[in-house]
């Protein structure tokens, strides 16, 4: 199965051609940022059953599908992935075929630039975090 993602900031195309793609800063991940606000072992995406699944490494700022901070979830075809600020559209299956080709591996590091987006189809599936409680009132 093709997975492509594609930079919202207008970037080049990150394949995963692996079944398990590590994404962070550290040397040794499979797909490699030099955002300081990307973990150093950020997530991780697995292709399973012809589906997409997404597991947050305990990063600090976070994982986001369509919006909505997640641990762990099943990303569908056209869902915005966000690492921290670093926003991208995910594409596998029918529509990962028309996509552009992605850079060789050398080419990987995504740009310091940093979009925000509006919109998006929420995704159904996500292990979200539970709401903050509210603060308690200072006396």
């Amino acid at each position: 199965m093709r997975a492509v993602l594609i930079p919202l900031d207008g970037g080049e195309p990150i394949e995963l051609d692996k079944e398990l793609t590590l994404l962070g800063r550290n040397e040794d991940c499979d797909i490699r940022f030099e955002q300081k606000s990307i973990s150093k072992l950020h997530c991780v995406i697995v292709k399973m059953d012809g589906v997409l699944l997404l597991r947050d490494l305990g990063s600090t700022n976070g994982t986001r599908i369509n919006g909505q901070r997640v641990r762990r979830a099943a990303i569908l075809p056209n869902d915005i992935l966000a690492l921290a600020n670093v926003k991208f559209r995910v594409l596998y299956g029918p529509q990962a075929a028309a996509a552009p080709p992605a850079p060789p591996p050398s080419d990987r590091t995504v740009s310091e630039e940093d979009k925000t987006i509006a919109g998006g189809v929420p995704n159904p599936l996500p292990d979200v975090y539970p709401p903050e409680p509210p603060a308690a009132p200072s006396p």
